[in-house]
């Protein structure tokens, strides 16, 4: 087997010195509407294809309460007017959804909280730059919806750039696995980090239990609340308690039936897509309940479950989220080898996250279901998130999601 030649450091910057010729910093802001030959309504309109019919008004409705929740929902229509733009042709691994309302703290396979991206539904092998650029505009975007200045906001952007250029710089020269191991949880003195940190310990899996689980009976008890009936019914069910979803409407629905054994039955194909040490703690834990989830603003209307496991007794709960998963928004504009032909979605998801990621979601896998395509993972494992902190610290955070890629490899 030959051996792979990689360019040092200053061979690198060399080279990118080399792309600046072929694109100069300027032709980055060159967009204009001009340029469009799609509707962006329509776009919008194809992407919601397949999802349940029922929540797609939803999605529209929750797009249309500010510019920056249309933006969050509308990765199609940004995906598409940046492949109308030049760029550089350094490729890496994208987020693809990148925006401050998908940075935030969660929990390390070694119990670590950290603060990284967190969402990866639209990742895909694509140009550098339009990672960047998401993330650019999130920063005006958000900036506005909280009520800062105008000139504050860009503000903003410009120094996520310049910490962006600096970061990268530094990545550049380091180690590859010290700038692979680089996390925020070193910057616990920047006080929006700190503070997303500090929700994020209280986001246990005993949290979740007492937030979207109930004593089966329960709810139907307090219905009749008063009544001989109800009190014996209550003492029955103090003598036998078994938690079950709650149905809070229209975010949670529990599933029952036909439905929730599709969703049990296909744990069994997820487990083969986890790493053999981590199947045999996932099979200490037996399910419980299942419920479907209504999650984000770009998510809506997809099919989102979620399974109540138990462990070793009642206190050992285990939340999995069985996501559907459908093509990146970025799909139609990075050529068949960024797509790859006919990939499983949720694949495409867990692999991206890997690929950005040295520690990730211990139960990250993926599995199929009537047809589609799904990603598991835990749900709120010592997850946390602000929008409105995180806009302030964005700029300085940003640059450990994208992990030095294009400097690095």
């Amino acid at each position: 087997m030959g051996l792979t030649i990689l360019l040092g450091a200053n061979e690198r910057f060399a080279l990118g010195q080399q792309r600046r010729k072929q694109m100069r910093r300027l032709e980055h802001a060159t967009w204009k509407p001009k340029y469009r030959r799609e509707s962006p309504l329509k776009l919008l309109e194809a992407s919601t294809q397949g999802r349940v019919p029922a929540l797609v008004a939803l999605k529209d409705q929750l797009m249309a309460a500010s510019p920056f929740a249309y933006f969050r929902g509308a990765v199609p229509v940004m995906a598409y007017d940046l492949s109308l733009t030049a760029n550089t042709g350094i490729f890496n691994q994208l987020c693809g959804d990148a925006h401050v309302r998908n940075l935030g703290a969660f929990a390390a396979p070694d119990g670590r909280l950290m603060f990284d991206i967190n969402d990866f539904d639209e990742t895909i092998v694509g140009p550098f730059e339009w990672d960047v650029k998401r993330m650019a505009t999130s920063l005006v975007l958000a900036g506005r919806a909280a009520g800062a200045k105008n000139l504050h906001c860009r503000e903003a952007a410009a120094v996520f750039l310049e910490r962006y250029r600096t970061t990268m710089a530094a990545f550049a020269r380091m180690p590859v696995l010290e700038v692979a191991r680089f996390q925020v949880h070193r910057l616990q003195n920047v006080i929006s980090v700190a503070g997303i940190l500090m929700m994020a310990e209280r986001a246990t899996p005993m949290h979740t239990l007492q937030t979207l689980t109930e004593v089966e009976g329960e709810a139907a008890v307090a219905k009749k609340n008063g009544s001989k009936k109800a009190t014996r019914a209550k003492r029955e069910i103090q003598q036998r308690p078994s938690r079950v979803f709650k149905t809070m409407q229209p975010t949670l629905t529990r599933v029952t039936g036909e439905m929730a054994e599709k969703v049990v039955d296909s744990l069994e194909r997820y487990t083969d897509s986890l790493l053999p040490e981590r199947r045999h703690f996932l099979a200490q834990y037996r399910p419980v309940d299942v419920a479907f989830k209504v999650v984000g603003t770009g998510s809506v209307g997809l099919r989102d479950y979620v399974v109540f496991m138990e462990g070793n007794g009642a206190k050992d709960p285990l939340f999995l989220q069985v996501k559907e998963e459908v093509a990146s928004g970025y799909a139609p504009y990075v050529g068949a080898k960024g797509r790859g032909a006919k990939r499983h979605q949720g694949r495409r998801v867990v692999e991206g996250e890997r690929a950005m990621q040295l520690q990730s979601d211990p139960f990250l896998g993926w599995t199929t279901m009537e047809g589609r395509d799904y990603l598991v993972r835990q749900l709120n494992d010592h997850k946390a998130r602000h929008c409105w902190s995180m806009r302030r610290c964005a700029a300085r955070c940003w640059h450990v999601g994208m992990r030095g890629r294009e400097t690095v490899r």
